[in-house]
This record gives structure tokens, sequence and C-alpha cells, in this order.
């Protein structure tokens, strides 16, 4: 039988690589750096000359998912809103030290610390007094600590998550076995603590809920997948209170069968439900057909 020690790093990566699994990641340094110089110059978005339009008058703000970047998370839908006329932005946070590329993994509090950071240069350098925020994963949810704690609800006029981890995530069931292995769950809370975080009924978790899910003056959209594979039961994703649209991808189209990382990667079904909830007077029906949009 193998020490339990072993068994507990087996489990901690077990966490790890379901998560990783569903993240595209760059294999060497210039890879990335490439990547983002071909996504940001050819596509436009992280453009700090951009000027919002008066039919789309706030800038958008792309936040990443845990083992994400502000490049590999956004290479489908930061072009699909640029080419829709929305000044795009991105930012990467939640760094660790040493671990380039793979983000989102410190402290979420520190995380929205960052997140207000970078909607105050966003503000200032578009003369928006508003920004629209659009997340997937933990980039859905990590926002509403700023919105709730940190003073966003005044510069965030919407929020639109795509399978954001809203109140806690069992991994399928897998966050239940860690009470069975002694020093788990502090193992994750030092190496990774936004994993740690993210798990159901975790005091992070407790905080963020209490109270309400909503903060007034912030209109809120969750887009879903029953396919979700990561943010487990799937529907802890939606949120509840005023100003709330709660959408599963499989009620616009039944054939979808996108999971966690496609829903915010790749689907444009999901990406044109995003342009909707970021201009609500403007929306045109969502259809299996919005593939093709």
């Amino acid at each position: 039988m193998l020490p339990w020690k072993r068994v507990l790093r087996s489990l901690a990566a077990l966490l790890l690589t379901a998560a990783v699994a569903v993240v595209p990641a760059a294999t060497a340094a210039t890879t990335a750096h490439a990547a983002e110089a071909t996504a940001t110059s050819s596509s436009g978005w992280n453009d700090y000359s951009c000027k919002p339009s008066a039919a789309h008058p706030r800038p958008v703000v792309l936040v990443h998912g845990t083992f994400a970047n502000s490049v590999d998370n956004w290479l489908g839908l930061a072009p699909y809103l640029k080419h829709r006329g929305y000044c795009v932005f991105s930012l990467d946070y939640g760094q660790l030290p040493g671990v380039p590329f793979f983000h989102a993994l410190g402290p979420i509090e520190k995380s929205a610390e960052q997140l207000s950071a970078y909607v105050d240069k966003v503000l200032a350098a578009t003369g928006a007094a508003e920004a629209d925020l659009v997340g997937h994963s933990q980039g859905g949810m990590m926002p509403r600590y700023y919105v709730k704690f940190l003073g966003g609800a005044a510069k965030v006029n919407a929020l639109v998550g795509i399978a954001p981890n809203n109140h806690g995530t069992t991994l399928a069931g897998l966050t239940s076995l860690l009470p069975y292995f002694p020093g788990a769950e502090d193992l994750l809370s030092t190496a990774t603590p936004a994993l740690a975080q993210q798990v159901v009924g975790s005091d992070f978790m407790t905080k963020l809920n209490a109270g309400g899910d909503t903060v007034p003056g912030v209109r809120y959209t969750v887009i879903a997948t029953r396919y979700d594979e990561v943010v487990t039961p799937y529907r802890s994703q939606f949120l509840n209170g005023p100003g709330v649209k709660n959408v599963l991808i499989q009620d616009l189209c039944a054939v979808d069968i996108s999971e966690h990382a496609f829903l915010g990667l790749t689907d444009r079904i999901a990406f044109h439900e995003v342009a909707n909830a970021l201009d609500p007077a403007r929306a045109t029906p969502t259809t299996c057909a919005s593939v093709i949009g």
C-alpha cells in the first residue's frame, strides 16, 4: 500500500489535473510571447487607444479562468467581440511565483484587487464611466468579490459569467474525498489557494454568498452547460437575485455538447449569448444557427 503522503499527493494531482486538462497551455516562453503578440496585434484587443462607440459605450474586460491566462482563454471570444465593435481588454491575475502561463491560482481576494486596478486602468484609457466584465470559470465568479467588497459596483454595468464557479464545486464528487486524506486541504490551500477557495463550503464561498448573490445596480448573466465536469453540479453556477439572467446553453440549442472548457473557448452559441447580454437592447434569438453568426 502506498504511504498516506503519496496518496495525498495523488489526490491533489488528480484535482489539479482535472482543472489543467480543460485549459490549453503554451509550451514555451517563446510560444506564449508569440501568441500574445499575434493575438493582440491581429485582433486589436488590448488596444488602449480604442475609444468606445455610441453603439457600444463601455469597454469589455475579459477575465480568464483557473490555470488559464489573458491570451489562451480568449482566442475565440476576444476577436468575436472586437469584430462587433467593442473595445476589448484582458488581464492576467492570480499568478504564483515561478509559475508561468498558468494563472488564477493565488488567493482570490488578491486577484480581485488586481482586477480592480485593471478596470481602473481601462476606464482611464477609454474615458468610460463603467465597464462590462465577461469571465470564464473562476473569472466569472471572482469579479463578484470585486463588485461586492472592493467598490466595483460603481464601475461595472454588467457581469457575464461563462461556466462560473459561483457557489463552489464538488469536482464531480472528488472534493468529498479530501477529509479522508489528512493534510490534503492544507496542501491545496498552501500550494494553490484559489483551488481550495473554490471548493463547495469553503470560507471564501461562504463569505462571497452571504447576504445574497447580487449587488444592486449590476446586471448579471450566467451561461452554463449541463455537461460541465469541473463546476458541479452545474446548477450551482446559477445566481439568485434581481437583475439576474440564468441561461442553460442546451435550452437554446439542445445538440450543443460543449463542456466546461469549450463553452468559454470556442462555443459560438455561447458567444452569441454573451453579445446579447452585453447589448440587451439589440439582442437577437440565440439558436443552433448562431454558430455561423
